[in-house]
């Protein structure tokens, strides 16, 4: 960090936020700090009644009680920062904004490989029932979020590393509300045609990939359900999917809008998209999942009970 700062006048960033009017600035603190303790509310009533709850120790809800965990974390890298941008300085250190974009990657990533992982974990139990123990093992359940967490590491630090090469030399605004890939790209003074090459080649692979999974455990769930011959039994089968499909839905429909176009045309507009995937989504999680889940709701009544 310190070679790169001794090469570029920018020591630090400033990020313009949501909104520049002085007015707006207050309601908006309010608005996400609302938000923010709803998602750590949520999602660590998710954990304690998943962990206090032995009906709930099955691989599906060991695979939620992480995604509730990387939320937290995610959130917690984003919101935070928003909240000191709103009432006190909008300046943050270079390291402080390389560190940031580390963890949204990393973090974001990690929400969608689990979401992957999740779709096939209903793959197995829908269409593959009597081999649901052996496959879904607590050893192999360990492996797929170790993987899930390690994998989307690796890719954060070589975007992060990469970046870290980038000369800054003039403009210091970023017109964002985060520090993201794009903004910080189109404010470097240096070439930044291998960062891009990256971005278009590896970038759509780490993306895109657990979706192309997701999407085949579901056509393949699909095929399954329909041929069960009792409505019932569809509609069983269909209702453990339903929130996992909501959150694949809300999560990867704002993050295709906002990562799968050109650098060029990245602008203010996708702020809102932006805002979705980071932060509703980890506030909505908790009760998409729970709401649709008789399981999940009895165990938050026990806890709630104790």
């Amino acid at each position: 960090m310190e070679r790169v700062n001794q090469t570029s006048s920018v020591s630090e960033f400033i990020l313009l936020g949501l909104s520049s009017r002085p007015e707006d600035q207050k309601p908006l603190f309010i608005l996400f700090l609302i938000i923010y303790l709803v998602t750590l509310t949520g999602n660590l009533l998710i954990i304690s009644a998943i962990c206090s709850d032995p009906q709930l120790q099955t691989p599906m809800y060991f695979f939620l009680t992480f995604l509730s965990f990387t939320d937290i974390c995610f959130v917690t890298t984003i919101v935070p920062r928003m909240l000191v941008n709103f009432l006190l300085e909008k300046t943050i250190s270079y390291a402080g904004c390389l560190t940031q974009m580390y963890f949204i990657y990393a973090l974001g990533n990690t929400d969608s490989f689990l979401l992957a992982v999740m779709a096939f974990d209903r793959y197995v139990a829908i269409c593959d029932p009597f081999h649901y123990v052996t496959t879904m093992s607590h050893h192999r359940c360990v492996l797929l979020v170790a993987f899930s967490c390690s994998f989307t590491h690796m890719h954060s630090l070589l975007h992060t590393l990469l970046l870290n090469h980038l000369t800054f030399c003039d403009s210091n605004v970023i017109h964002h509300f985060l520090c993201d890939l794009s903004p910080l790209m189109k404010l470097s003074c240096s070439s930044t045609f291998i960062n891009e090459i990256v971005i278009m080649t590896e970038g759509p692979i780490v993306l895109v990939t657990p979706f192309l999974f997701i999407t085949f455990s579901y056509m393949r769930i699909l095929i399954t359900v329909l041929k069960i011959p009792s409505a019932a039994g569809k509609c069983k089968a269909f209702s453990t999917c339903g929130s996992h499909l909501t959150v694949v839905t809300l999560f990867y429909g704002s993050i295709f809008y906002v990562y799968l176009q050109p650098l060029s045309t990245y602008t203010v507009q996708d702020h809102i998209a932006t805002i979705v995937y980071t932060v509703l989504t980890s506030m909505l999680n908790p009760f998409i999942y729970s709401l649709r889940n008789k399981d999940l709701k009895q165990g938050l009544r026990k806890l709630m009970g104790r």
